[in-house]
């Protein structure tokens, strides 16, 4: 199979029926064999039911339905676990993507061997305060952590090797950071086009002040797992140690100097009168957990643990 086609999507009953048809309608015209995998994540709309309705008259659709609402990134892992063809295209649901770029967005995997190819917004018509300056902030963010010189990161207009998605896990809402997560499962052929962005036409953003503050969140926790998800023992370890040895350091000090003013017999106070005393057993106890902190997370890599992220209540040709 040429092409899988990856749609997550919520409450988009109005656009489901248009965007298949102009799917088809590209894939038709450039002879491409091909699946359509909509992911309905917890719609409370008609929205499965027109996947229902879109799968009887086209063999070629496919449907995942999960019981509620887990986010995007949940969406896109389930589909990639079930796409099959050699080249995966994701997109968004609501006719913002255009599915003219598709020929071009295979031909960049295919002929020129890229790992994955990231649309690029240059012009959005999107609100500049809700969504446009979060995404420049997001972009600029994650350029400078991951070394990755993309300029739109959160584009949901992307081509992968079927590879690629079959070797990167998408948790959290790590779907804005996927080029990152390829990176770091040894992908680096990875680059972008800039991709025609159109206005929404039906319902409403999704976009919120909560996926503002979780992207930030994000990118902080994949700058850590990049630099140091496979070895936590290394920050931790480290910090734990030098703050563990300020704190005995200091300590030690305290008790040495009590000993030599007792010695000249020169008034003193309590050890446990001194302040300086709780900072440096506060420290030598953030050291501590510190250093048990890389030690655990080294633990937990090394026992593989299977995670129920979503659950998926219906299916439609899979």
């Amino acid at each position: 199979m040429d092409i899988s086609v990856v749609i997550p999507l919520l409450n988009e009953e109005e656009s489901l029926n248009e965007l298949h048809n102009w799917i088809v309608k590209v894939m038709q015209a450039n002879h491409y064999t091909y699946e359509i995998l909509f992911v309905d994540d917890g719609s409370t709309d008609n929205s499965w039911q027109v996947i229902e309705a879109l799968s009887q008259k086209n063999k070629n659709v496919k449907g995942l339905k999960f019981q509620i609402n887990f986010g995007k990134s949940q969406a896109l892992n389930a589909a990639f676990k079930e796409a099959n063809g050699d080249v995966v295209i994701t997109m968004d649901a609501d006719l913002q993507d255009n599915p003219e770029e598709i020929p071009e967005l295979f031909n960049l995997i295919v002929k020129e061997d890229h790992d994955l190819i990231s649309g690029w917004k240059k012009k959005r018509y999107d609100s500049k305060i809700r969504k446009n300056i979060p995404s420049k902030l997001f972009n600029a963010a994650a350029r400078k952590t991951s070394g990755l010189k993309l300029h739109d990161f959160n584009c949901g207009l992307k081509a992968y090797k079927n590879e690629v998605i079959k070797n990167i896990d998408v948790y959290g809402e790590m779907h804005r950071y996927i080029p990152v997560l390829a990176k770091n499962a040894g992908f680096n052929k990875i680059g972008e086009k800039i991709v025609l962005h159109q206005a929404r036409k039906y319902g409403t953003t999704k976009f919120g002040l909560d996926r503002f503050i979780n992207g930030f969140l994000d990118l902080i926790t994949i700058s850590f797992l990049t630099k140091y998800g496979k070895q936590p023992m290394h920050l931790f370890g480290l910090l734990g140690t030098f703050m563990f040895a300020i704190g005995f350091i200091a300590s030690l000090l305290i008790g040495v100097f009590k000993l030599i003013k007792l010695y000249n017999k020169e008034p003193t106070i309590l050890i446990t009168d001194n302040p300086w005393f709780y900072i440096a057993m506060v420290t030598m106890v953030i050291g501590s957990q510190l250093f048990l902190a890389g030690f655990l997370g080294e633990l937990i890599l090394r026992s593989k643990r299977d995670e129920t992220r979503y659950t998926i209540n219906k299916k439609i040709n899979i």
